[in-house]
């Protein structure tokens, strides 16, 4: 068990096994004193019988008696601090570890996240946690604590007679060695299992959150039967694993176990030749039946322990993932530019050599077909990610050396869909600034224009929320977030076609709450509807990652280029007509 292995099944954190390892290992060394009494008892009760002319040493035997009553306790008193220690620990470690992996996970880029399937993130966080919880609780400490056993043990016994001693634990360096030559099988079926289980919840996660899709479209059989195919194949594999492994750990076991019968065929030669007395031979037979309890333990935690490594592995191999670095603090001002910018989604060229400046306080549109790059642009404003030619600046500074979290503090985005949080009405505004009073989340609501609507909710403001904002309609959700933007009153706004999808009466509302939003800070929106930007300082038109037009409404409709005709086919469509998507 090397240094890398105690990292894995800890999540990069070994000193959270200090405690648990030595409590139990002292727990165990004073559980072999009572094993020790029994034997002077057997000794001291076999004596009169042996040499009858010896009588009982009943003094002694009694204060052997009284010794056993007293190693109880003090079994007891160190078992309890190492059971506390050891379920105590695990869990601090797992929680203290998610909040880690959590906050991790948070300064990584959305270009990474966007390739991990949700579903083996939240498996991570949960399940192998959940693995390592019981690996630091149950496994790791008896496993250290029962190899020091055997140790102490021999050292100890070997006093009595080394023979024995010897023959008893002859057997031992079989069971260990071929416990470590199937590890590889041992991992290689492990890792199938910790795959076929991983696609499992992940099925399970898709088939749950695309429950209403499947309903809708009558979808059920063929998405059941997919999802039923993942759960056959971790049945498969959780066989594959147990009929495989347990024979291993059975073999083992059963090689420690046979020190015993060696013990016993060495110590039966030497008592009938005279070389072996009666006592000796009764006290190894006392130990021995129980000597190899905590061994068997160990052999057989060992495969489980080799198993929950894998979990913890993945686990710290998501910990080590580099996360977005930058040390330096924004400028005050906010000019946003774009510098040659070019960026890819798994190797899909987004935007190619963009460039384009935004002045502080102005307004900028980005508008062209769908797929043209306009909410990338956006993302690399904020720094959801980083391009991979040519730099966004803020103030005349890259913002790849800006400290992320102070970046976005500049930033306020408002998507056009809308992600809610299960929290009251007032919580998912208080987002924007955790520090707000009630007071200023209700001027925010107001001037957002959903303060009327959320005082007709059964509780006002601490209505709870469902799940992704599941109990509101888009509309609503869309002017809690722009409460929630208010509230933050950063100096940049990024719109993400927040009026796209929306009714009339619901974008006039909106419209109101974003006009209010935008007074003297930088704004760049992501438009759809082209009548909504048309007073825009500037618009840039895009169309396959590249800057194709720029210029005010009345310039672009004059050059009667992509613009122009995006704007008569909208019209020609009929005002409001969402079957031209661009």
């Amino acid at each position: 068990m090397n240094m890398s292995m105690l990292r894995n099944i800890t999540a990069d954190n070994p000193r959270s096994l200090v405690k648990p390892v030595l409590y139990t290992t002292l727990a165990n060394l004073v559980g072999l004193i009572p094993f020790a009494l029994l034997v002077e008892a057997a000794r001291l009760i076999f004596i009169p019988f042996i040499y009858p002319d010896t009588p009982l040493d009943s003094v002694r035997l009694w204060f052997v008696c009284g010794a056993l009553a007293v190693s109880l306790v003090l079994l007891m008193a160190c078992e309890v601090p190492a059971y506390r220690a050891q379920y105590r620990d695990a869990y601090s470690a797992a929680a203290d570890g998610r909040s880690r992996l959590a906050e991790h996970l948070r300064k990584l880029s959305l270009g990474y996240l966007n390739k991990r399937d949700p579903g083996d993130l939240a498996n991570r966080m949960v399940g192998d946690f959940s693995m390592l919880e019981h690996g630091i609780s149950h496994l790791i400490p008896q496993m250290i604590g029962a190899a020091v056993m055997p140790v102490v043990a021999l050292i100890g016994l070997s006093f009595l007679d080394w023979r024995l001693a010897l023959s008893l634990f002859a057997t031992l360096p079989v069971a260990i060695l071929l416990v470590l030559l199937t590890s590889g099988i041992q991992r290689k079926l492990g890792s199938k299992h910790i795959r076929a289980k991983m696609d499992a919840s992940s099925r399970l996660q898709e088939y749950l959150n695309g429950i209403r899709v499947i309903k809708a479209y009558n979808l059920t059989g063929e998405r059941f039967v997919r999802l039923e195919r993942s759960f056959k194949e971790l049945m498969r594999q959780s066989i594959r694993l147990e009929g495989t492994i347990g024979p291993i750990v059975l073999s083992a076991i059963a090689c420690v176990r046979a020190g015993l019968t060696l013990m016993i065929m060495a110590g039966v030669y030497l008592l009938t030749g005279g070389n072996l007395d009666v006592i000796t031979f009764v006290a190894f037979l006392i130990i021995g039946t129980r000597i190899f309890d905590p061994l068997t333990t160990a052999l057989a935690g060992y495969a489980e322990f080799r198993y929950l490594e894998q979990a913890g592995e993945r686990i710290v191999q998501l910990l080590r993932e580099p996360v977005m670095r930058g040390e330096r603090q924004p400028p005050a001002i906010h000019d946003v530019v774009l510098k040659q910018v070019t960026f890819s989604y798994n190797d899909q060229p987004i935007l190619r050599d963009v460039s384009v400046s935004m002045p502080a306080g102005s307004f900028t549109a980005l508008v062209g077909p769908s797929g043209s790059g306009k909410s990338t642009i956006l993302r690399l404003i904020a720094r959801f990610y980083d391009p991979e030619q040519g730099m966004v600046t803020m103030g005349g500074e890259d913002v790849r050396a800006m400290d992320p979290e102070a970046l976005l503090r500049k930033v306020s985005m408002v998507f056009q869909d809308v992600y809610l949080f299960q929290d009251t009405i007032a919580g998912n505004i208080r987002f924007g600034r955790s520090d707000a009073t009630r007071e200023e989340i209700e001027e925010a609501a107001r001037l957002a224009c959903c303060h009327d609507f959320i005082l007709k909710l059964p509780n006002g403001y601490d209505t709870m929320v469902g799940e992704g904002g599941s109990t509101l309609s888009g509309g609503e959700k869309q002017r809690i977030s722009i409460a929630r933007a208010i509230l933050k009153n950063a100096p940049i706004i990024l719109l993400d076609e927040a009026t796209a999808s929306l009714d009339p009466v619901n974008e006039a509302e909106i419209q109101k709450a974003i006009d209010r939003l935008v007074q003297g800070r930088t704004l760049i929106v992501v438009a759809h509807r082209l009548k909504t930007v048309q007073h825009a300082d500037q618009i840039v038109v895009l169309d396959h990652g590249r800057i194709v037009e720029l210029g005010c409404h009345d310039e672009l409709l004059s050059s009667n280029g992509l613009y122009a005709r995006l704007w008569q086919r909208q019209h020609g469509a009929g005002e409001g007509c969402d079957s031209v998507k661009i």
